[in-house]
């Protein structure tokens, strides 16, 4: 028989919550009936996710922003398709509407679990990028929001919905290459680019304070912003968070440990000579997982390539954007038996969202999922920002006998902000 995508226990819980009355069936959406959507964060990232959900056939609604040039090119973009939508400065007024089915998160990190949260509670089902959270305890929350809502979360490790990632997880969980061994994930190095300028005064189509939200108050920089801020630890953590999300997303996918994580994780880094960004510039991570594999997560590193290399006793498994190879060759020619693992399959992350959004299905990137994926890339961080290593308990989500490393696993929130 064919072995579909195991669930864990906490899967098997979350599928539960819902249950009728829960549900919505099919027919509550008719054949042409599209879904409306809201977009919080429409530069960059946020263009990109409103254009890939406009080719889906929803209809945005509502699009935020606290730059309003951004704001005013993407609500022009949406009108030019003769869709007539709304522009916000602050997501919370835009919360408020009746006729919003979906919000998809596309802001700096440091706003991921606020605006997540905040659209599970007014009952809306949410779409949010990756890393999907800042900080440990602010993962842990989301999950708990999207949980006592009963709302719908994906988030976007868009890798999960490629056809390369997901047949080499399910090579590897199908025992192709044997035990695992070690598994490599590389990541590029920090993409931070010239000198750094000084502080100045935000520009005016910026709201610097609503910009800033939970995170601490600083001077505006035109180099901690819009693309750059991810260099920045108030802000995100680095191309751990960035790349690591997507690559540790799918490592941690082969291994099986989708409702679980590493039991330590030691390393070091490198960082800027010239402080001009605050994140590393290379670094080496071991991760221990319980069962003794392990993964090693390098930035820059001449000996791991870009993407997810698993090294098991019989063989490896190679994968990338674009590219999946094996040592013997056989091992991706030769194709899945029933009985191996068949993991789900999503041929467009964006669509099996939406497509969950109707069936009430867990999507292929769970908010859990996505929630333990960042926490292997806040425990690396955590890791080289302290310099020593650390133990990781999965199941309790905490770090046993040690307060120093405990207390980064969330931040204070700035005033009146709370994570609640």
């Amino acid at each position: 028989m064919t072995q579909r995508l195991p669930r864990r226990t906490f899967l098997a819980a979350a599928a539960s919550a819902f249950a009728a009355p829960y549900i919505i069936p099919s027919s509550a959406f008719g054949a042409n009936e599209r879904i409306v959507t809201m977009h919080v964060g429409v530069g960059g990232q946020g263009t990109a996710n409103l254009n890939a959900f406009l080719g889906r056939g929803t209809a945005p609604a509502a699009l935020c922003d606290v730059d309003s040039k951004h704001l005013a090119k993407a609500v022009s973009l949406v009108n030019g398709k003769g869709i007539t939508c709304e522009g916000y400065r602050d997501y919370r007024k835009a919360l408020e509407r009746k006729d919003i089915d979906a919000v998809v998160v596309s802001t700096p990190d440091h706003w991921h679990a606020l605006a997540t949260i905040h659209a599970c509670q007014a009952g809306k089902d949410v779409y949010c990028e990756k890393p999907l959270s800042l900080t440990v305890a602010e993962g842990r929350k989301m999950v708990q929001a999207a949980r006592e809502n009963k709302r719908i979360v994906q988030t976007g490790s868009q890798q999960r919905s490629d056809d390369k990632f997901r047949l080499a997880c399910e090579l590897v969980r199908s025992g192709r290459i044997g035990a695992i061994k070690e598994v490599l994930v590389g990541i590029p190095g920090c993409n931070f680019s010239g000198d750094a300028v000084p502080d100045s005064e935000p520009p005016a189509e910026l709201d610097y304070d609503l910009w800033l939200g939970p995170a601490p108050q600083r001077p505006y920089n035109a180099k901690h912003v819009h693309y750059l801020f991810r260099f920045f630890w108030d802000y995100s953590g680095g191309q751990m968070t960035n790349f690591g999300a997507h690559h540790i997303d799918i490592a941690q996918w082969g291994l099986g440990m989708d409702d679980s994580g590493p039991v330590a994780v030691e390393g070091t880094a490198t960082f800027d000579p010239a402080h001009r960004y605050e994140v590393s510039s290379t670094c080496r991570l071991t991760y221990t997982y319980a069962n003794g594999a392990k993964m090693v997560v390098g930035q820059e590193q001449k000996d791991i390539m870009g993407g997810v290399t698993f090294k098991g006793e019989k063989g490896e498994i190679y994968v990338t954007r674009g590219k999946l190879t094996s040592n013997p060759a056989e091992i991706i020619t030769e194709p899945l038996k029933e009985s191996d693992v068949h993991l789900t399959v999503s041929k467009n992350h964006q669509q099996n969202f939406l497509d969950c959004i109707k069936s009430r299905e867990l999507p292929i990137c769970d908010v859990e999922i996505g929630h333990r994926s960042a926490t292997a890339c806040h425990l690396g961080n955590l890791v080289i920002r302290l310099g020593r290593k650390i133990a990781w308990d999965p199941q309790q989500e905490t770090i046993p006998g040690d307060k120093e490393a405990t207390a980064m696993l969330s931040r204070p929130y700035r005033s009146p902000w709370t994570l609640g």
